[in-house]
């Protein structure tokens, strides 16, 4: 029987840290695509309420418009759908012989590639400012979380308090399962997590593995294949050792290039907090 006991007890007063990713509210990826068509359905149907007014040509332009919603909204993939919806559709519904795929006027030919250009180069440029803003998004949030660490530290809360808080910043600086293992006295014992963190028999190996040899681990790499957290080692002036865990194949966008970074920040603030009260 694994002698790594589950704590997670958070403080009524402890801070409690939104956790909801920048992609929480993200509608899923079938859906975006189905979406991204529906629009181009009623860029359709406005097509044909105006067609007697503006010459097929000029049609065009109104596809350009469910292309830009959907890039900004979705990203690049259903900007894309909406491009090759619209232009099929402008071709099908607008140019002679209509019901039909093929063109037979060389005007329409050319307005069909001009909508298909202009509608790629603007999903391209849409995606990209979406991108930039969710990228935004993330690091202000991370920045945040990092701030509520540093804030709980700050205020001299309890051990467990400060544990429970970088437990929960992890979270939701990774947007992935996240727990923090402490071991001391021969003992090992995950002192706090985030909700969804189950530490198995095969993490708690690596846990251990991590903190005897005061090396990183990974997941999936041997020795510890079977674990499935990634764990760095934090040593304290208490003698206590604690092992920051995040379950990355949980994560929403995968593992991050460099999470070294805030994995020392976090850590900065645990050491802190323990050569002020101790451990746990």
């Amino acid at each position: 029987m694994s002698d790594i006991e589950a704590d997670g007890l958070l403080s009524s007063e402890t801070p409690r840290m939104d956790q909801s990713g920048a992609a929480d509210d993200a509608v899923p990826i079938y859906a975006q695509y189905g979406l991204s068509l529906l629009l181009v359905a009623a860029a359709t149907v406005l097509a044909f309420a105006v067609q007697s007014l503006i010459a097929a040509p000029n049609l065009t332009l109104i596809f350009v418009l469910p292309v830009v919603i959907a890039a900004t909204s979705f990203g690049w993939g259903p900007a894309l759908a909406a491009v090759v919806g619209g232009v099929l559709s402008f071709d099908f519904f607008f140019t002679e012989p209509k019901f039909s795929f093929t063109i037979a006027s060389p005007t329409d030919i050319w307005a069909a590639a001009l909508l298909f250009v202009i509608a790629a180069i603007v999903s391209a440029v849409a995606g990209h400012a979406r991108r930039q803003a969710l990228e935004a998004r993330i690091a202000a949030q991370q920045a945040a979380a990092l701030q509520s660490l540093a804030h709980v530290v700050i205020n001299g809360r309890p051990p467990r308090e400060v544990v429970q808080a970088a437990a929960i910043a992890l979270g939701q600086i990774f947007r992935a399962p996240a727990a923090v293992v402490v071991i001391g006295s021969g003992r090992a014992q995950v002192a706090a997590k985030t909700g969804d963190a189950i530490i198995a028999a095969a993490d708690e190996e690596a846990a251990r593995g991590a903190a005897a040899t005061k090396t990183p681990t990974r997941a999936g790499v041997y020795p510890f294949d079977a674990s499935r957290f990634d764990f760095w080692p934090i040593p304290a002036e208490s003698g206590a050792s604690y092992l920051l865990g995040v379950d990355f194949g949980g994560a929403r966008n995968g593992r991050p290039r460099s999470p070294d970074r805030f994995i020392e920040v976090v850590g900065a603030c645990l050491a802190a907090a323990d050569a002020r009260n101790g451990a746990p």
